[in-house]
C-alpha cells in the first residue's frame, strides 16, 4: 500500500506516543488476563475452606488491584489513543486542504464533485481507523501472544506448543482467511458507495433538471437500484462476520476444554495445585478478546488500501504531469508575508505552452501576451480552445509545460498562496453562503468595515436593492443565494471581488445564464467598477467588444486572431461574422 504521504510522515513524528498507547494496551490486556486468573485461584482457594484468611487474602487483594487497573489503564488507553488519532486526523484533513486548494480551478474538470465528496467524508475517516482498529490492537495482540506462550512454556513446553500453533490460527491464519474472503467485497462495497455519492451529488445538484425534464421516476429508481446493490454487499458481509464469530466462539469453547483437561492431567500427575485449574480456564476469556478482534482488524485493509489510492489519485499530480504548484521560493515579492499587496501588476507570457498528459494535444501552444497595468483583453473561442487553461496559468494554478509566466517578473506559480492580492476572480458561478448578505460581501476583505462594504455594494449598483430589503446588508441571502435572482446573486459576487481590490480582475464568463438585458447591466456595472484594473474577459459573447484595449481570439490553444475590435472588423471576415450573430440588439 503505497501510504507513503499518509502514514509514514505520522508514524515518524508519534513513534512514542504510539508506543505508549500499545504499552497501555498490553497493561489493559495484561490486567484483565490477571484478574480473571487471580478470580479463578480465589474462588478454587475459596472453596477449599482455607484455615486462615491470610491464605485468600492475597488474591482477594490482587482481583481489586487488576479490576480497577484493568478499567483505569484502558481509559487512559483509549484516551491516549484517541487524543493522538484526532490529532493526525487534523493534520490529514489540514494536509488534504493544501492539496486541494491551489488545485481548485482545475479540480472540477478533472474529478467528479461526487469523488472530491467521498475522500472528505469518507477516506479520511476511514485512515484514523488504521490506527485505532488495526495497528494498535495487532500489536498488542501479538505481544500477548508471545507473554501467553511463555507463560505457557513455565507449566509445560508441550502445552506451550500446542497453544503456540492454536494461537496462531486465530491470530494469523483465520485473519488471512478472512482478508481473503472479503477483500473483493469490500473493493466493490467501496466502488458502489462512491456511485452513491455522485449520484447524490448528481440529485442535490440537478433536481431541477430531473424533475423539469419528467425523468424523477426515474433517477429514484435507479438510485434505489445502487442502494439495493450496496446493501447486498454489505448483507453478505455481515453474514460473514456472524459466521466468523461463531467460528471464533467455537474456537474459544474448544481452547477451554483443551485447557481444562491439560490442567486436570497436569493436577493428576501432581504437577500443579488444584486451585490453578479454574484459574488456566478463565485466562482464557480475555485472552481470546484480544486475538479474536485481529480478523476484523485485517478485513479492513482492503478499505486502507482504497482510502490511500484515492486520495493520492486526486491528490497527487500523478496524470497532471505539470499541473502541480510548486513550493513558493523566496522572492523579494513573496518571501515576506507582511509586505502590502502590489498596486501594479505587469502580466507576461513569454512563449507559454501547456499539456495535461503526455501525448495530448497541447490546450495552450505558444502564447504570448504583455498586459501593462490597467489593459484590458478579452479572450473568445469556443469551448476546448483553452481559455480556461489560460487563466489558470496567469492564477499560477497551472504551472507551463514550456516559456513562462510572470506577474511582475516573478513566475506565477511561485505566487499562487499570494494571488489573493494580485487578482480577483468573478466566475460564472460564484458560491454565496447562507448568511447575511454582508457577510457575503465581507469574505472580499475579512477586515473591512460596514462602511467600506456598502462603499463594495454601491459599487456593484446593489444600493438600491439593499435600500428595499428590510433588513439591509443584514438580510439573510439562504441557501447558495437563492432568494435572489441571477443577476443580482452575481453583483453580490461583485461586490466581494470589488472589496479585495485586487489590481487584476479576471472575468471568468460571469454572465452565463443571464438574460441579455441583465447581462449588459451587468457588464457596464463590472467596467465601470474596474476602471483603472487590468481586466482579462474570457467569454463566448462580443458584447462591449469595443470598449476593450484588445481582442483575443483562441483556437486549439493558439491565438488565432487579436487586435482591437476595430482592426478585427476591418482584417478579419470570421471576427465580423461572429460579431454580427453576437450583435446586442
Amino acid at each position: 500500500m503505497n501510504g507513503e504521504t499518509w502514514f509514514k510522515p505520522f508514524f515518524r513524528a508519534y513513534f512514542w506516543r504510539f508506543a505508549l498507547i500499545v504499552l497501555l494496551g498490553i497493561l489493559t490486556l495484561a490486567s484483565a488476563a490477571m484478574l480473571m486468573f487471580t478470580s479463578g485461584f480465589l474462588i478454587s482457594k475459596s472453596a477449599l475452606r482455607p484455615e486462615n484468611i491470610l491464605l485468600v487474602y492475597v488474591p482477594i487483594v490482587g482481583v481489586r488491584t487488576f479490576g480497577i487497573a484493568r478499567a483505569v489503564i484502558h481509559y487512559v488507553e483509549r484516551l491516549t489513543g484517541h487524543d493522538a488519532v484526532l490529532r493526525i486526523l487534523s493534520k490529514m484533513r489540514v494536509k488534504l486542504y493544501k492539496l486541494l486548494e491551489p488545485q481548485a480551478l482545475f479540480i472540477r474538470s478533472r474529478q467528479k464533485t461526487g469523488d472530491i465528496l467521498g475522500v472528505l467524508a469518507e477516506d479520511i475517516e476511514n485512515l484514523q481507523n488504521v490506527y485505532i482498529r488495526t495497528i494498535f490492537p495487532a500489536a498488542a495482540a501479538v505481544v500477548m501472544y508471545v507473554l501467553a506462550v511463555v507463560f505457557a512454556g513455565r507449566f509445560s513446553l508441550g502445552f506451550a506448543a500446542l497453544a503456540a500453533i492454536y494461537l496462531l490460527v486465530l491470530i494469523a491464519v483465520l485473519p488471512y482467511i478472512s482478508y481473503r474472503l472479503t477483500r473483493t467485497k469490500h473493493k466493490q462495497l467501496k466502488e458502489q458507495r462512491s456511485g452513491l455519492y455522485q449520484k447524490l451529488t448528481d440529485a442535490v445538484m440537478g433536481i431541477g433538471d430531473w424533475v423539469i425534464s419528467g425523468r424523477a421516476a426515474a433517477f429514484a429508481d435507479s438510485y434505489e437500484e445502487a442502494e439495493t446493490r450496496v446493501t447486498r454487499i454489505e448483507r453478505s458481509l455481515r453474514s460473514w462476520a456472524r459466521l466468523r464469530t461463531l467460528i471464533g466462539q467455537l474456537a474459544v469453547g474448544l481452547a477451554v476444554v483443551i485447557t481444562l483437561y491439560w490442567s486436570g492431567q497436569e493436577y493428576a500427575n501432581g504437577r500443579i495445585n488444584v486451585t490453578l485449574i479454574a484459574a488456566f480456564v478463565l485466562v482464557i476469556f480475555p485472552l481470546m478478546d484480544a486475538f479474536l478482534p485481529i480478523s476484523e482488524a485485517v478485513e479492513r485493509i482492503p478499505q486502507y488500501q482504497d482510502a490511500v489510492a484515492r486520495l493520492n489519485r486526486i491528490t497527487e499530480t500523478s496524470g497532471l504531469n505539470r499541473t502541480a504548484v510548486r513550493p513558493a521560493s523566496p522572492s523579494a515579492a513573496s518571501s515576506d508575508p507582511d509586505m502590502p499587496p502590489p498596486a501594479q501588476v505587469h502580466i507576461s507570457l513569454q512563449n507559454v505552452s501547456f499539456t495535461y498528459s503526455e501525448g495530448e494535444q497541447p490546450s495552450v501552444s505558444h502564447v504570448n501576451l504583455e498586459l501593462p497595468q490597467g489593459k484590458r483583453i478579452a479572450v473568445i473561442g469556443r469551448s476546448g480552445a483553452g481559455k480556461s487553461t489560460l487563466l489558470k496559468l496567469i492564477l499560477g494554478a497551472l504551472e507551463p509545460s514550456a516559456g513562462e509566466v510572470a506577474l511582475n517578473g516573478i513566475p506565477a506559480a511561485e505566487l499562487a498562496p499570494h494571488m489573493p492580492d494580485y487578482a480577483a476572480v468573478l466566475n460564472q458561478s460564484p458560491h454565496l453562503f447562507d448568511t447575511t448578505v454582508g457577510n457575503n460581501i465581507r469574505l472580499g476583505q475579512l477586515s473591512a468595515t460596514d462602511e467600506q462594504i456598502a462603499a463594495a455594494a454601491e459599487s456593484a449598483r446593489l444600493g438600491g436593492l439593499i435600500s428595499s430589503l428590510s433588513a439591509g446588508l443584514d438580510t439573510p441571502m439562504h441557501e447558495t443565494g437563492q432568494r435572489f435572482s441571477g443577476g443580482e446573486r452575481q453583483r453580490v459576487a461583485l461586490a466581494r471581488v470589488l472589496l479585495q481590490n485586487t489590481p487584476v480582475l479576471i472575468l471568468d464568463e460571469p454572465t452565463i445564464g443571464l438574460d441579455p438585458k441583465t447581462e449588459r447591466e451587468l457588464m457596464a456595472t463590472v467596467l465601470e467598477a474596474a476602471k483603472g484594473k487590468t481586466l482579462i474577459w474570457v467569454t463566448h459573447h462580443l458584447t462591449f467588444a469595443r470598449q476593450m484595449d484588445e481582442i483575443i481570439f483562441m483556437n486549439q490553444g493558439g491565438i488565432e486572431m487579436r487586435g482591437t475590435h476595430d482592426e478585427l472588423m476591418a482584417n478579419h471576415e470570421r471576427y465580423r461574422h461572429l460579431y454580427r450573430l453576437d450583435r446586442p440588439k
